[in-house]
């Protein structure tokens, strides 16, 4: 293995690493919708997997396209901030809706009191809320929710910013052998950072007692998921 090439497999993994600590966007969606839609860890982390395996093929694939074709390295890019534009934008839609959504539920969940006559003519009064249990007698059986499939959307269409021109192009240049490597070290421990983090916060969070905020639980997460649509769009994170 040369020099360069050891250099580009130690930037590999050390991008992969930075970029995805730095990116709450890689991370802060699952471990708030996890804990709003009471997510086994197990399911968290299996839509976080999948997740990142389609926000890193995505771009590997348009890379390999770019590569096998010749493209200049700049039309790349263009395509790839396209791309990291519409995901944003979709981050901050698919988060502001489910806000406003969050908001409606905990309105409909709000406590209120019932009060009771028995026979004997005894009278008491007791708080109620319709509570998430309460709520899924309602709900059609089977009925699958489609959030981890709009997740699971939005990340095959954002982009891996550094992994083409700064990767993958001088990857090639090098070896065949060499550009797979550097694609694989970058691939995987962008998705292991992204689980390592995801399941690390979920534990914690899990900890935390709500109390009286338990029902506003999805408009917290819809407000953090528009809030990191809204930090990548205009604060580049």
């Amino acid at each position: 293995m040369s020099g360069e090439l050891k250099i580009l497999f130690i930037t590999a993994a050390s991008i992969g690493f930075f970029h995805t600590l730095f990116g709450p966007d890689h991370y802060l969606p699952f471990i708030v919708m996890g804990r709003a839609r009471n997510w086994s860890l197990v399911k968290t982390s299996i839509i976080t997997f999948l997740c990142g395996l389609g926000h890193v093929l995505s771009s590997v694939l348009l890379g390999a396209i770019g590569i096998a074709l010749g493209m200049a390295v700049m039309k790349l890019e263009g395509l790839e901030a396209a791309r990291g534009n519409l995901a944003a934008w979709a981050l901050i839609g698919f988060g502001f809706a489910y806000f406003i959504w969050g908001i409606r539920q905990a309105i409909r969940n709000r406590p209120h009191k019932h009060m009771h006559i028995h026979d004997s003519f005894d009278m008491h009064v007791h708080d109620h809320a319709h509570t998430k249990e309460h709520a899924h007698v309602h709900t059609k059986e089977g009925k699958k929710s489609i959030t981890p499939w709009i997740l699971f959307t939005i990340f095959v269409l954002g982009p891996c910013e550094p992994l083409i021109p700064i990767l993958m192009y001088p990857a090639a240049k090098n070896s065949m052998i060499g550009l797979i490597g550097v694609t694989l070290t970058f691939s995987a421990i962008t998705i292991m950072t992204m689980l390592a983090i995801v399941v690390a916060t979920s534990l914690g969070v899990k900890l935390i007692p709500m109390g009286k905020i338990e029902r506003y639980t999805h408009a917290l997460a819809g407000a953090t998921i528009c809030l990191s649509g809204l930090a990548i769009q205009f604060l580049g994170l």
